[in-house]
């Protein structure tokens, strides 16, 4: 079973919350590598550096970060060798952003999306898998050395 990670601020700490708890029911094992307590002056670079960071160094295979609009969140994750980020606002992308293109991080929004939605989305996610058919690695090779050009 895969390792997940999870953080947020303030504006996606209640969703964060929720899931955990979803994840749990799952039977993942979830590390919150956020923030521990509604702190509403926190911010959303420190706690998504903490996911991408774990995800970075392959301690865990897939994270979720949440911000207020998942954009923050987003930007910096992206910031992050080996580090595959999107904000997926429906199943359809959470799914195919794994199958597709690896994605490795799951960024959302709190304040855009319901609980509902929400795990539905995250339960795609968590459930996909890379298909490494010809036409996805070819693209992902080339992402991989855009990396390595940038992040040297």
């Amino acid at each position: 079973m895969e390792k997940i990670c999870i953080g947020s601020d303030h504006g996606g700490y209640e969703l964060k919350n929720k899931i955990i708890n979803l994840l749990n029911n799952f039977g993942y094992e979830v590390k919150d590598l956020g923030s521990k307590e509604y702190l509403p002056d926190d911010d959303y670079p420190d706690t998504t550096k903490n996911v991408a960071e774990a995800i970075s160094q392959g301690i865990y295979d897939k994270g979720i970060v949440l911000c207020g609009s998942g954009v923050g969140a987003s930007v910096v994750a992206n910031k992050f060798i080996n580090v595959r980020a999107a904000i997926c606002h429906d199943t359809y992308s959470a799914a195919q952003g794994v199958e597709h293109d690896d994605m490795n991080v799951l960024c959302l929004g709190g304040r855009i999306i319901g609980e509902e939605l929400a795990n539905k989305i995250v339960e795609a996610f968590v459930n996909a898998e890379y298909k490494p058919e010809k036409r996805f690695q070819r693209r992902k090779e080339k992402l991989q050395q855009i990396e390595k050009n940038n992040f040297s």
